[in-house]
């Protein structure tokens, strides 16, 4: 692994301003929304608790995830069913401090639950932007997270940023997060300059790290004991998609070809290796068998990765591509809608076999429903 550069901290350099964020307009399948909002309507009704700002059963960082994927929803449709959750919500409220000291304590040394609360802040941002409403707080307050998180990159393993404040485990989400965030912050800030250094920081160490596997994975992390070489753990569906939307992210700031064909490894050993009947599955995913289920983690990792793969094909920008993906994003769709969708459009957590294939339902395996169904509005058949 070679030895790495500083990241470049933004405190005190980047300033939070109201950007217009790039936001690439594709065709929207109506159908396909219509579906989407019937499982949002069921996903908000069924678990969002509008006295805590959160939903039950969820926790903050999918929670933070949720309400990026409601957002999604709304720039798609151009409509406004859930306009007021954001500054409902837990994260909205807290983002009305900006200061350090607040979102502090709200992170308490999870690096990378902070990083997808900055990528549902953006995401808020975009929307509140698009219907002329002041997204200032928001910004402010993923900046300062930016610049927390900035400080937990060391020398360690040649580089890197730790997955929590104890600086116990150097792993592969936490680094594509800061890709992606870094590379999205050097798009919607493109005169600031440390968002784009980061990018290019942490593409360069996650490429050198030996976490993607020779089949074109990633797998969860580095070992502990000082050899910082691949500790062989899953290769989580979230993983791969996560480093592909940040390869595409870093494209569209750079005009790097070569980072679309690193996310294209990736994307297709996903197709190839983690799916069952081409529908995505997890190594949890065993309870159509009788087996175990995933956990209240691993519940939304699907999602994420319909979801990367979209905003990965946003920045890409390609005919082609879209055309590449579009069966298997169909088949993601149809298979949420006819096997993982109850009576009430609550989606569950198994997608591969009928009738929920065993399925647990909580406010995690909705929303990861609902991220398939809009990635496939976008990029699917219709």
């Amino acid at each position: 692994m070679r030895a790495s550069l500083s990241v470049v901290s933004a405190l005190a350099i980047l300033t939070a301003v109201n950007a217009n964020p790039v936001v690439i307009e594709k065709r929207q399948c109506a159908v396909t929304l219509s579906t989407a909002l019937a499982v949002a309507n069921t996903m908000q009704a069924h678990y969002w608790n509008t006295g805590t700002g959160t939903y039950n059963g969820g926790s903050l960082w999918t929670d933070a995830n949720a309400l990026e994927y409601l957002h999604n929803l709304m720039l798609a449709t151009g409509t406004d069913d859930f306009g007021a959750v954001a500054d409902q919500s837990f994260i909205g409220k807290s983002a009305q401090d900006s200061s350090t000291s607040n979102w502090v304590n709200i992170i308490n040394g999870a690096n990378d639950d902070a990083l997808w609360i900055v990528l549902a802040l953006w995401k808020i941002a975009d929307y509140k932007i698009a219907r002329g409403l002041s997204a200032t707080a928001y910004q402010n307050s993923a900046l300062t997270i930016y610049n927390i998180i900035a400080g937990q990159w060391d020398d360690v393993c040649g580089g890197g940023l730790w997955w929590n404040g104890a600086h116990t485990y150097k792993n592969a989400i936490t680094n594509q997060l800061w890709l992606i965030v870094s590379a999205t912050g050097a798009i919607n800030y493109p005169s600031q300059a440390p968002y784009l250094t980061n990018a290019n920081l942490a593409w360069n160490w996650l490429l050198n790290s030996g976490m993607r596997n020779s089949a074109g994975l990633w797998n969860d992390g580095l070992t502990q004991d000082g050899s910082c070489v691949n500790n062989g753990q899953t290769t989580w569906t979230y993983n791969q998609g996560v480093v592909a939307s940040g390869l595409g992210a870093l494209y569209a700031v750079t005009g790097d070809e070569n980072l679309l064909t690193e996310a294209e490894i990736t994307l297709d050993a996903t197709i190839k290796l983690l799916t069952s009947n081409n529908i995505l599955k997890e190594s949890c995913d065993n309870a159509a068998s009788g087996g175990s289920v995933c956990d209240a983690d691993q519940q939304i990792f699907k999602g994420i990765w319909t979801k990367s793969l979209q905003y990965y094909l946003d920045r890409a920008n390609d005919a082609s591509r879209n055309a590449k993906y579009s069966g298997f994003l169909g088949s993601q769709q149809s298979a949420v809608f006819h096997f993982g969708t109850d009576a009430s459009n609550d989606v569950g957590s198994v997608w591969y076999a009928p009738n929920a294939g065993g399925s647990i339902f909580t406010p995690k395996t909705s929303a990861s429903g609902l991220a398939a169904h809009i990635a496939s509005a976008k990029y699917g058949p219709c």
